[in-house]
């Protein structure tokens, strides 16, 4: 049987999982190793829903690894790219999309990080500045003339995409 580990949640709330399960986090693998697993870990930055979520993905991974993901994305359709669990698993509401990506960098999960990132990135991919902005609700607080200077400043890589 292996070691569990207690993972203490933004709210206070204690999530058991085995110490194998959490090793794919940098953080928490590096206060495992530096106190043991006698001691709860505090996670202050993580809801328990979304620390669930992370520990769906953890346990997945370690039976299934994630392949890295080629960059440049060849298609803004992630099923066109990984395997259809990944795909499902980041098909999620934006809020809750940026929820596990704060979750991802602050446990240094270097792999649901990137998963999560090129979600975002077939969001972004192939869409005008004006449909980023609608997608992500995003206002424009530029000045006409801040917009013509940085269309200028930028016009290679208008061209580089078409």
């Amino acid at each position: 049987m292996s070691t569990m580990v207690k993972l203490i949640s933004q709210e206070g709330e204690i999530v058991e999982v085995d110490q194998e399960t959490v090793m794919l986090s940098v953080l928490i693998k590096s206060m495992i190793d530096d106190s043991g697993t006698d001691e709860d870990i505090p996670l202050p930055n993580v809801s328990k829903s979304i620390l669930e979520k992370v520990l769906e993905f953890c346990k997945h991974v370690k039976e299934h690894p994630l392949q890295e993901i080629e960059k440049p994305l060849k298609s803004d359709k992630l099923r066109d790219i990984i395997p259809e669990w990944y795909a499902d698993f980041v098909d999620v509401e934006q809020e809750i999309l940026f929820e596990i990506i704060l979750a991802a960098n602050y446990l240094d999960i270097k792999p649901l990080l990137e998963l999560a990132c090129a979600k975002v990135a077939t969001m972004i991919k192939g869409k005008s500045v004006s449909d980023v902005r609608k997608t992500f609700n995003i206002e424009n607080d530029l000045t006409p003339e801040e917009e013509a200077q940085i269309l200028e400043e930028n016009k290679w890589a208008e061209e580089a995409i078409q």
